[in-house]
């Protein structure tokens, strides 16, 4: 299986999610990636977020990101 790795730099997250408490925002980004089926993993690495999901995801994991105003 590959793996995908995605990086959100904390800069570019949008007003909803508080950049002030970068671990929970990695919490709710995974929770609504595997909420829609998403096998996720999101934490904070300092200066930005990472998130490595499944390739073959990695269409469905956009479209949930997108949803979020992440990309």
């Amino acid at each position: 299986m590959s793996t995908t790795t995605i990086r959100i730099d904390h800069a570019t997250l949008p007003d909803q999610f508080d950049r002030s408490r970068p671990n929970a925002v990695a919490e709710a980004i995974e929770a609504a990636l595997r909420k829609d089926g998403i096998a996720a993993e999101a934490s904070d690495v300092i200066s930005h977020l990472k998130i490595e999901l499944p390739t073959a995801q990695l269409v469905a994991a956009s479209a949930v990101l997108a949803s979020l105003q992440l990309i």
